[in-house]
């Protein structure tokens, strides 16, 4: 099974570009990074493994469902980043199922959020939170990333 993930296709396929709406809100300052579209595509059971992004988020679900669960910063050690230079990434790679406490024991202390999103529903995801998501069915997902990368990042996104 395949996964089109963090593609360009608006890229490939300008007539697609003009069917999705930049929401006004990522634009309001001309003076950061352009906004970059992402389309994301696959059948159930696709995940994007936990990781965080530099710039500010708002995922878009277009069709089908997917579980997305968030994580604060401030909990990014307890969530096991992997080595330099793949800091953005966690070496929990599915914190939905059931986690190995012995590996990961500050985990246990870790409070997540979690929300579904179905057709029409769109979710802000702040720069460097931990985020993991499941498509629920199969699904495709338009992403919104704006805004100019925080210093503290690597610049290194997934």
């Amino acid at each position: 099974t395949g996964y089109l993930a963090q593609h360009k296709l608006f890229d490939q396929v300008p007539a697609l570009r003009r069917d999705v709406a930049v929401p006004d809100y990522v634009t309001i300052d001309p003076s950061t990074t352009p906004v970059v579209l992402n389309a994301w595509l696959g059948p159930k059971g696709t995940v994007s493994p936990l990781h965080t992004d530099p710039r500010h988020n708002f995922l878009a679900q277009v069709v089908g469902s997917k579980l997305v669960r968030l994580y604060h910063p401030r909990d990014s050690q307890s969530l096991y980043p992997c080595p330099p230079p793949h800091t953005n990434s966690s070496r929990i790679m599915d914190p939905c199922e059931p986690v190995d406490y012995n590996e990961y024991p500050d985990f246990a202390d870790v409070e997540g959020f979690e929300a579904v999103l179905g057709p029409g529903e769109m979710l802000y995801i702040p720069p460097r939170f931990w985020h993991y998501v499941r498509a629920e069915e199969q699904s495709f997902s338009v992403s919104f990333w704006w805004g100019d990368a925080h210093p503290e990042d690597s610049g290194e996104s997934k």
